[in-house]
């Protein structure tokens, strides 16, 4: 099975590797843990002193970007583990589906799965009870 793409596919293709690279260089020359970064601050946290989903996030991946896996997973253990699917979960819905990665994919593209998951991660990370403090980022 071969996946063509037409040329504007081909050119979203090409915006979004553009974006994520630039993504990458900013977090490549900037650290989000230093005043006066350029990176905008989690406003959910800001107003309401909780940590939301994507707190850490910046500097998971910032952390990442340097090669410290470790740090980056205490940061925001749930994007670090779901980043490596992404990739995945677009070419399923663009119609790439091998036999192999099945029950994965029957898994990972069902949304009753992230409708409960992304709330309990939400409200666990905000527990003030070991472990659930392990959740939140460092």
């Amino acid at each position: 099975m071969t996946l063509t793409l037409r040329p504007m596919q081909m050119l979203w293709l090409a915006g979004i590797a553009m974006a994520i690279l630039a993504g990458v260089g900013m977090l490549w020359t900037f650290d989000p843990n230093v005043a006066g970064n350029p990176f905008l601050p989690c406003l959910f946290r800001t107003f309401t002193g909780y940590f939301c989903v994507g707190c850490g996030l910046t500097r998971a991946m910032h952390a990442l970007v340097h090669g410290d896996v470790l740090r980056a997973f205490s940061l925001n253990p749930l994007a670090m583990l779901v980043l490596p699917l992404l990739p995945l979960m677009i070419a399923h819905g663009r119609g790439w589906q091998p036999r192999m990665l099945a029950p994965l994919m029957r898994w990972v593209m069902e949304p009753r799965v992230w409708l409960v998951l992304i709330p309990a991660y939400w409200i666990a990370r905000n527990l003030p009870w070991y472990p659930f403090t392990l959740l939140a980022p460092a």
